[in-house]
């Protein structure tokens, strides 16, 4: 900020949405993030790169390794079931059910998976947007292993290139 200009004027440089974004239930861009279904309802590309929001469902055992980000926030709200977080700052897991949030800022390890025996549904939003490409990458993995889970070595790879570090599993 200059000494001339607002926190407010400053936040308006980004550019926003030009048109309302509407989606239907059930409707948006789908991709398999490594076993758990994505369903976006903004991209960034209309947003003006403010925010991607997704719909995110894990079945029981899925979830994200350990990693941080160094472009993005990202926000979580469970809809339903429940999820359990790992939050750097934190010293225990924070397992949480419906109306739950987490907000993890960029540069903050965090990690989290369903736990349950029951899926669970998020909503995700990544701040600002732009996420979506990396998990895109990660549903062509999904596909190229006909469904399977993607070598860990292209899923660290396909972070790495959206400014993600994922945290290798203990030895």
């Amino acid at each position: 900020m200059t000494p001339q200009t607002t926190q407010h004027e400053t936040t308006q440089q980004t550019p926003a949405a030009q048109e309302p974004i509407v989606r239907q239930p059930g409707e948006g861009l789908r991709h398999n993030v490594l076993g758990a279904g994505h369903l976006y309802k903004a991209l960034a590309a209309e947003t003006g790169g403010t925010v991607t929001v997704m719909e995110a469902v894990f079945p029981p055992g899925v979830g994200a390794p350990p990693h941080t980000h160094t472009h993005e926030d990202e926000a979580f709200y469970i809809l339903e079931g429940e999820m359990t977080f790992e939050i750097e700052g934190h010293h225990l897991p924070l397992r949480l059910g419906a109306g739950g949030f987490v907000l993890a800022p960029r540069g903050g390890r965090h990690a989290f998976r369903n736990d349950s025996t029951r899926d669970a549904k998020m909503l995700v939003l990544a701040l600002p947007g732009g996420l979506e490409r990396m998990f895109g990458g990660f549903d062509e993995a999904v596909r190229r292993a006909n469904g399977g889970m993607p070598a860990e070595a292209e899923i660290v790879a396909i972070a790495a290139r959206s400014g993600v570090a994922v945290e290798p599993p203990p030895a």
